[in-house]
């Protein structure tokens, strides 16, 4: 959009950056982008707080639903009886929880089958599989395979080679509360229970502080407070019976090297000796399954200490170093899955949402919000600029209209008033132009008529000289003293109206200088007074100067004299003109007291007449130029017409003001008021 300008008469497009449209336009745009970022800047601080606690305990109950699932899969061979466990998750949780095959039946559903339960999510929240379970990440995501993995290999991470050449199992996938073969039963528990006691008291009674902990399968071992294996080792107490692998466990761990040896056997491998902890020696014999004696018990660690406790090497399973450990490992993971898979649950879908049907609660910023927010920002902004554009279209139309009608007015076309739609700053301003264009409007129409005027004036002394030199030209008039006579009178009354267009137009140009000095206003008035008596006589009207009032003393007024005998002289002059024989013209002057007890006073000088006076909607006229209350400009009623006007400004040259009231029939009353300090030296001009 661009705006028209007007320069040198040619039209001209206003770009919209520099209009005030495009201004008011870009700084709302501004404003509400600001707006929208600082809302949302808040909002995020204000509520990630909140929303990272939501999460925080969402995950937490998660993963205590799916620990707890593990546990009951690790424990049981089926899902059977899985229903009570779900509905006790659910009532602690607040959260639905289903439970189903691979294949989508359901298992278990803590929403129950009546009424319709909503339909299940079509991604699983974790796949629940104690031989296939996923690490637990560093951001504390839920543990448990991922979903649609199945019961897929797990793979053993082993620890560094002993000195010996054997090789130890770390970590692997299989939930570790999952020991099917290997667990203990109550006779060998009991047995080993009573020992670690034993041990535990033994332990104390030399100072080391210890306690009895059980292992998944039953096995207890001995757990010591702190990190001290010299002083452990230094002591007396017997753990031998607790090093031993009982019946149990030796028949479940040479299934499981039988397991593990037909995997090698498979791949070309010689076949290990696995210990009851899993590691293996790369140097036994190969042992066929029917034929091979039952392996010879293999010490297991008694003590342990707390796991933070342990020395990096321990505690951190060592990457593999060669290519026959890293299939020794996946052989045991392979094998360990086989054993187990008949005493554990087979592989699951956990579903988790809330009691409704929809996912659980949290902050999800997916691409369908995204674009919720960046509709509602953008919805913000869109409004903003619009209600932008309707201000500003309303702000800048009656601008348009002003500028219009300036340009009309510049192209000679007459003034045409704009309208003034609201009490507001662009209505006052309209309001404003249209004063002006009508005071314009006014000037032009009174310089009209002052060109009329002044062609008047001069054309009927000029006509009366032009007629009596013809009449003297043709033998008609006598070139005696009466034609000399009449010839003056009209070059005297042509000359005062050229001084009087003089003096005008020097006040206008500021270049009326006066002459200020003291005077005393008594003098002055009766000065005029007698300057006049002749024409007041002749006229029969009576002339008096009263200058006493009983008012406060007059002070001595600082004026130029000529100046002032003139303006004065006018309003008298005037006064006569218009007062019928019989009448009176009076002239009073008294001073009135300032704000310093008269020093910075006025003096009033009134001249008041008994003639035929004005109408109330002709005074406000009074002091234009060529402006007559007869129309007919009459001389005998009229003279120029200037004169008020050069009293007033004659007066205004001195610092003072003019002011008349009439009454038609009745007289009038012109009023001067006088500076007693008189015109400013430094400023004598108009």
């Amino acid at each position: 959009m661009l705006l028209r300008a007007e320069r040198g008469g040619q039209r001209l497009r206003l770009p919209l950056r520099k209009s005030l449209l495009g201004r008011l336009l870009a700084v709302s745009a501004l404003v509400a982008a600001c707006s929208v970022a600082a809302t949302a800047w808040l909002a995020v601080q204000t509520t990630s707080g909140a929303i990272e606690q939501e999460q925080g305990r969402n995950l937490a109950a998660d993963t205590r639903v799916l620990d707890a699932l593990l546990a009951y899969a690790a424990e049981h061979p089926t899902w059977d009886g899985v229903g009570a466990t779900v509905k006790e998750l659910a009532d602690a949780s607040d959260r639905r929880i289903t439970l189903t095959t691979q294949n989508r039946d359901v298992l278990a559903d803590s929403a129950g089958s009546t009424p319709q339960p909503p339909a299940l999510p079509p991604q699983a929240s974790a796949v629940v599989d104690p031989l296939s379970v996923a690490a637990v990440s560093s951001s504390g995501a839920m543990s448990g395979a991922e979903p649609g993995t199945g019961s897929g290999s797990g793979s053993v991470t082993v620890a560094e080679p002993g000195t010996d050449g054997a090789q130890r199992s770390g970590s692997d996938r299989v939930d570790p509360r999952a020991v099917g073969p290997f667990r203990l039963p109550q006779t060998e528990r009991t047995s080993l229970r009573r020992t670690a006691d034993e041990a535990v008291r033994c332990l104390s009674r030399s100072g080391i502080a210890s306690d009895v902990v059980e292992d998944p399968s039953g096995r207890p071992r001995i757990q010591v407070v702190g990190n001290d294996p010299d002083r452990l080792r230094g002591s007396r107490c017997a753990t031998d019976a607790l090093d031993s692998p009982t019946e149990t466990e030796t028949k479940a761990l040479a299934a499981l090297n039988e397991l593990v040896n037909a995997c090698l056997d498979r791949q070309g491998r010689e076949a290990v000796r696995l210990d009851l902890d899993l590691s293996w020696n790369t140097d036994a014999e190969p042992v066929a399954a029917s034929a091979a004696p039952q392996p010879a018990p293999v010490p297991v660690p008694s003590t342990s200490v707390p796991q933070e406790s342990l020395p990096t090497a321990l505690a951190t399973p060592a990457p593999l170093d060669s290519e026959i450990d890293r299939d020794i490992a996946s052989c045991v993971g392979i094998a360990r899955q086989e054993q187990l898979s008949s005493y554990v649950a087979s592989p699951a879908l956990l579903f988790i949402g809330d009691p409704g049907g929809g996912a659980v609660p949290g902050f999800d910023l997916s691409p369908g919000n995204t674009a919720k927010i960046i509709g509602v920002a953008a919805l913000v902004l869109a409004l903003t600029v619009g209600a932008s554009v309707l201000a500003g279209v309303r702000l800048v139309r009656p601008l348009h209209a002003l500028t219009g009608a300036a340009q009309r007015m510049r192209d000679g076309e007459g003034p045409s008033p704009v309208v003034v739609a609201a009490d507001n700053e662009i209505g006052r301003l309209a309001a404003a132009f249209n004063d002006m264009s009508a005071h314009r409007a006014r000037l032009e129409e009174q310089r009209k008529v002052m060109v009329s005027d002044v062609a008047h004036e001069l054309r009927t002394p000029l006509s009366n000289i032009r007629g009596w030199l013809e009449g003297a030209q043709d033998g008609i008039a006598d070139t005696d003293a009466q034609f000399v006579s009449s010839l003056l009178e009209e070059a005297l009354q042509l000359q005062h109206i050229i001084d009087d267009l003089q003096d005008l137009s020097a006040a206008d140009a500021g270049a009326l200088r006066l002459h200020p000095e003291p005077l005393r206003i008594d003098e002055l008035l009766a000065h005029v007074v007698a300057a006049h008596q002749a024409q007041a006589d002749a006229a029969g009207v009576g002339l008096t100067a009263d200058v006493s009032d009983g008012r406060a003393p007059l002070p001595e007024l600082t004026a130029d004299p000529v100046r002032l005998r003139q303006a004065i002289g006018n309003l008298v002059s005037n006064a006569v003109r218009h007062t019928p024989a019989g009448g009176r013209v009076a002239l009073r002057a008294y001073a009135t007291a300032g704000t310093s007890g008269g020093a910075d006073g006025e003096v009033v000088v009134e001249v008041a007449d008994t003639g035929s006076g004005m109408a109330p909607e002709d005074l406000p006229y009074v002091f234009d130029r060529f402006w007559r209350a007869e129309k007919s400009r009459n001389r005998r009623t009229g003279g120029s017409g200037l004169g008020l006007a050069i009293v007033r400004k004659l007066v205004e040259a001195h610092g003072g003001t003019t002011a008349v009231v009439s009454t038609l029939g009745q007289g009038s009353v012109f009023t001067l008021r006088l500076p007693s300090a008189g015109p400013d030296p430094m400023n004598t001009g108009v």
